[in-house]
């Protein structure tokens, strides 16, 4: 099986699931197939996939890793007292560990194709993630609160681990004392985990700063502050990436990081 024989495969065993199954038409252009499959796994809630289908879905995701560049060895970045600044897609980058600006509901986003980090995550970890979600959440029998971290395998990214984390949220975009402390308590609980874990690579992306408003400044300020009080009082061996996607990002860490970087 090809990868666009894989790709429509994949299409049809979800649209199968749906009602709705039989009116959506497939497009016949790789680029739509790929955005059809890829809201199908947003959407699709979190219940058992046929052994077959996440086969065939594992071998798209790991010809799709290909596709998209490939992954990048964290360890191969360039680290300065153990800290690098990373201007990229984080779901290709091969850490023991990745970040997710998880939700409240600690499930992914359902929002369709979203650019969010947390749909992309999910979508190149694969079905098997919403699923392992949902039995930490089931188990926990309440909504995540904000500032701690849950962690389950990565699938079929090239990071060993995901951890979620719920940041605040901040709609008037001016964080107080409460949100910076429960911005900073993301930080702590995901360094404390990678620390109980012995990992050694841990890459952050910026939590909180996207639909969920928080000043990038002053995030990255935060970040800053708790990644090197833990490093330099806790853990002498794990190295942290500041995983960024704008350009924007990029600059204030480099700024606030020094102009060596």
């Amino acid at each position: 099986m090809n990868q666009s024989e894989r790709r429509e495969y994949l299409i049809r065993a979800l649209l199968t699931e749906r009602p709705d199954g039989r009116s959506i038409e497939i497009p016949e252009d790789a680029d739509g197939q790929r955005a059809l499959l890829r809201g199908l796994v947003n959407v699709r809630p979190p219940e058992p996939v046929a052994p077959e289908v996440l086969h065939v879905q594992d071998a798209y995701l790991e010809q799709r890793l290909t596709e998209r560049g490939g992954p990048t060895d964290a360890e191969r970045l360039a680290f300065h007292d153990r800290i690098a600044i990373w201007r990229g897609d984080i779901t290709l980058l091969a850490a023991d560990a990745i970040v997710n600006a998880a939700n409240s509901q600690m499930l992914g986003c359902f929002v369709p194709g979203h650019s969010c980090i947390d749909n992309a995550i999910h979508t190149y970890a694969g079905m098997q993630l919403r699923l392992a979600c949902a039995e930490l959440m089931d188990e926990q029998g309440h909504e995540e609160p904000t500032g701690q971290v849950k962690v389950t395998p990565a699938f079929n990214l090239p990071s060993r681990f995901v951890f979620h984390t719920v940041g605040p949220v901040v709609p008037s975009h001016r964080p107080g004392p409460r949100e910076e402390l429960l911005l900073r308590s993301c930080y702590e609980s995901c360094l404390a985990e990678a620390t109980r874990a012995g990992l050694s690579t841990l890459a952050f992306c910026c939590i909180s700063t996207g639909v969920f408003g928080y000043p990038q400044q002053d995030a990255a300020r935060v970040a800053i502050d708790a990644v090197r009080r833990h490093l330099s009082h806790n853990d002498h061996d794990l190295k942290v990436v500041f995983n960024v996607f704008l350009a924007s990002d990029e600059a204030i860490y480099q700024e606030l990081l020094g102009s060596d970087r």
